[in-house]
């Protein structure tokens, strides 16, 4: 019995340092985009965007949001990633917006450009997210075992269903 789990203990010990080694040699930042036609228009998408306060309603995964400033927008969003606090970069209504994330004690971060352009009466939303991971467990996880637009395809599905689309 004692061989059994010294064996099985020594391949979890193997497994752990395999992906350690496998996440340090992934780079640091990646880039991943992810788009979609909404039915309604410009105005009303971007509206959503950058209408921090009404996060909750729409998005499973914040529970709270608290707006820090208002120039430039800083929010701190509570939810199943933690308490994190992004702002906004760049601000180009209806049709051009920057988040990112402005705690740097974080183990990632990165920024989300949001692309709007009329499609119809309707509105085509690219969003392309520059992460970064700072930690090779992490890094691993979030290439093999999450994937990089995971989030991306969350929050479009999310967006979808609060434009009635």
């Amino acid at each position: 019995m004692r061989k059994i789990v010294l064996i099985v203990v020594a391949v979890l010990v193997v497994a752990i340092v395999i992906v350690i080694a496998i996440g340090y040699s992934l780079p640091v930042a990646h880039t991943a985009s992810r788009d979609a036609t909404l039915a309604v228009p410009p105005d009303r998408v971007f509206a959503t965007l950058t209408g921090v306060e009404g996060f909750p309603k729409w998005r499973s995964d914040v529970t709270r949001v608290e707006v820090l400033s208002r120039s430039p927008l800083r929010w701190r969003e509570d939810g199943t990633n933690g308490a994190i606090t992004f702002e906004m970069a760049e601000v180009q209504p209806p049709s051009r917006l920057v988040t990112r994330i402005a705690d740097t004690s974080l183990a990632f971060g990165g920024s989300w450009l949001y692309e709007l352009a009329p499609a119809g009466s309707g509105t085509h939303v690219t969003i392309t997210e520059r992460g970064e991971v700072y930690n090779p467990v992490f890094r691993f996880m979030s290439k093999y075992v999450f994937g990089h637009t995971a989030t991306l395809d969350a929050y479009l599905a999310a967006l979808r269903k609060q434009s009635g689309s």
